[in-house]
Order: structure tokens, then sequence, then C-alpha cells
């Protein structure tokens, strides 16, 4: 039997220190809808989406256990703006395994890029990023995530332990059913201290200084027909979106 460790839950109003101090913090459901402002019900009609998401084509390791949906925003002070569907890039300094390469996946569904409570999320991450890098334009790229056990394990973060290359992550957990496994693993970067918990809550959030910190979430296996896990990922990066012309040059 593997041991689980719930979340290290941080007050709403410890947030910002939590994070200046640890680099990462955790909130409830309860918390995040404090933080975003959304109404509980709006939030639950947005996870509709997650029964309808594409299939990755990507997957370098030939399993078809990922689904999911992108879409890019920049984010202003108050104003949010939705930018033409673009493809997802990260050097391979970040992702080892499928960095280095556009990846062009289904875009997120109109009617969900417009729900006035996701605006209200992405505002709230604007705003976080904001008092941790000083104010200024945010751009966000957002990823609803299906994993599912139908080649019996699936594997949330395929590449590993790895870090984003931007300024803020946030991992909302949408929902898990019929699984086991999928341990939340954060570890510092440029030291020993690290944490391990699971995620149960839907609509709870863990929140990264991507600079500082490393993570990744354990493979799931399924304890019914139908097993998955439900994410919504959703990164914050200062000056632009990621593209090739992030990539080191190379010498000749």
């Amino acid at each position: 039997m593997t041991a689980t460790f719930d979340p290290p839950y941080t007050p709403f109003e410890r947030l910002p220190s939590q994070m200046r101090m640890l680099g990462h913090a955790v909130l409830s459901a309860a918390d995040v809808r404090r933080w975003s402002g959304c109404d509980p019900l709006a939030l639950e009609a947005l996870r509709a989406d997650w029964e309808g998401l594409e299939a990755d084509q990507y997957l370098k390791d030939g399993g078809r256990y990922r689904r999911r949906r992108h879409a890019c925003f920049v984010v202003d002070g108050q104003a949010v703006s939705i930018v033409p569907h673009r493809a997802h890039w990260q050097p391979l300094e970040y992702n080892a395994l499928h960095g280095g390469m556009e990846r062009w996946f289904a875009p997120m569904l109109p009617q969900t890029a417009a729900a006035p409570a996701w605006l209200q999320l992405l505002r709230a991450l604007a705003a976080l990023a904001s008092t941790l890098r000083g104010a200024q334009p945010w751009y966000l790229e957002a990823h609803q995530f299906r994993i599912d056990t139908t080649d019996g394990i699936g594997r949330p973060t395929p590449e590993g332990a790895h870090r984003d290359g931007v300024d803020l992550v946030a991992v909302f957990l949408i929902g898990r059913e019929g699984i086991k496994g999928g341990e939340t693993r954060v570890f510092e970067a440029a030291g020993p201290g690290g944490q391990r918990f699971t995620l149960t809550e839907p609509w709870s959030v863990l929140l990264l200084d991507d600079a500082r910190m490393i993570h990744e979430t354990t493979p799931i296996q399924p304890l019914a027909g139908g097993g998955h896990r439900d994410t919504l990922v959703v990164t914050c990066r200062a000056g632009g979106f990621q593209g090739p012309q992030d990539a080191p040059l190379r010498s000749t």
C-alpha cells in the first residue's frame, strides 16, 4: 500500500508571502474561489470541457494516454486578450523530450475562453505574477489536460522533473477518478528542499515560482475502468511567449 500525503495548504491571506519565502504554495478550492472571485457554480461549469479534449499527437513514447486543448492570452491589468491560435513551443533546456518543436494542439473552446469565470482566473494569476515580478503585461498559456489509463498507465509529466521556462506556473486539479498515483512532487531548483503530496480536491491549485522550483507528477494506474486525472495548467511569462527565437545559438 502506497502512503499518500495531504497537500500543505496555504491560507489565502499568506499567498504572496509564502510564494516569496518558499517559491510555491497550494490553495484549497475555497481559497481559489476567494482569490479569483469566482462563483463555485461558474467554475464547475468549466469542467464539462474535459469530456471533449482531443488526443495529443506528439507523445514521443508512443502513448495514447494524454488529451489536451491549448490557448494563449495576454493580460495587462484587468484587460484580457486571447491571441490567434499558435503552436506551443519549449526549448530543449526545459523539455528534453518534447522541446525544440512546434506542437499544434486543438484550441480551447471559444465559449470557455470568453467565460467570465475563466477571465477572472487569468486576472488572478497575472496579478500574482505582478506582485512577485512587478506590474507588466503577462503572456499566459493555458493547457487543459486529461491523462487516462487507456494503456494501463498514464504519465502526467513524461518529460520528468522539470521547469517550464516561465515566471509563474499554476496547476489546478480539475478531478481524478478510478486511479492511484498522480503524486505531486516539488523541489528547490538550487537546494535540497522538496515536498510530495497528492492533489485530490477539484479546483485546488499548486502555484510555482518557476525560476526557483522544479516539479513533476508521478504516473497514474487504473483502479477502475475509465480512470483518469484532469488538470488545468496555466503559465505566466514576462516579455512574450516562448518560441523558436528563444533557442540558444549554436556555434559552427
